[in-house]
């Protein structure tokens, strides 16, 4: 069994009185590298407190009717001070024991089909690592571009480990690639995903070489 020490979770489950059975999650982050507070419902994150504008952000639409998390971002902050002391004791309690690790498995997609000069966004989605804490680096055509990315909020998994996206929005232009590197505590060298522009016209096309032999190749659009 997995002990944590550096996040505390608290999952519920509610019935309501229709029968409807409800999964209700407090996710605080309290560790030396980063600070995490989140609350969620059904898989689905409803808010989180942003430490450095120092406000609850909701996450649901307007439409949904989220309302407001009635502690405020005071609130969060007691959890996080509460977090910190409690990470005080159980470190002294285990310090001399080793912590699991579990390394990320890492993957590379576009959110949306390819279309060559159209507005897009590179996912990362790296899942099932422990500790928490895990370092993205963005590259494009070998230039670093973490600066344009985005970080999600850590989520957990059912078995005790963490899943995380990082999204980076581009413009696919032929022949660009695009890098996405994680570190993590568990791996012993950063896991680089690949993904290239590789768009081509939807045609058969008949090469005539110099020896006067033919090369006939199909392209597809994806």
């Amino acid at each position: 069994m997995k002990i944590l020490l550096t996040f505390f979770t608290l999952m519920c489950v509610t019935d309501t009185g229709a029968g409807d059975k409800h999964q209700h999650l407090l996710l605080t982050d309290c560790s030396d590298s980063d600070q995490e507070f989140m609350l969620g419902s059904d898989g689905e994150e409803m808010f989180y407190a942003d430490f450095n504008k120092k406000k609850v952000v909701s996450m649901l639409p307007p439409f949904a009717d989220p309302g407001e998390f009635a502690a405020g971002y005071e609130g969060a902050e007691g959890n996080m001070e509460n977090c910190k002391q409690n990470l005080q004791v159980i470190t002294g309690d285990f310090k001399d024991k080793p912590v699991p690790q579990d390394a990320p498995q890492s993957s590379i997609y576009p959110k949306q089909k390819i279309q060559l000069g159209s507005e897009n966004t590179l996912i990362c989605h790296f899942t099932r690592f422990f500790p928490p804490h895990v370092t993205v680096r963005w590259t494009k055509n070998t230039v670093d571009v973490t600066d344009k990315s985005t970080l999600s909020q850590y989520y957990p998994n059912k078995d005790d480990t963490y899943n995380q996206f990082s999204h980076l929005p581009f413009t696919p232009q032929e022949g660009d690639v695009y890098t996405c590197t994680v570190e993590h505590k568990a791996l012993g060298t950063p896991d680089t995903r690949t993904w290239e522009v590789d768009v081509e016209l939807p045609s058969e096309t008949s090469v005539t070489e110099p020896s006067g032999r033919s090369e006939e190749f199909r392209i597809n659009l994806e």
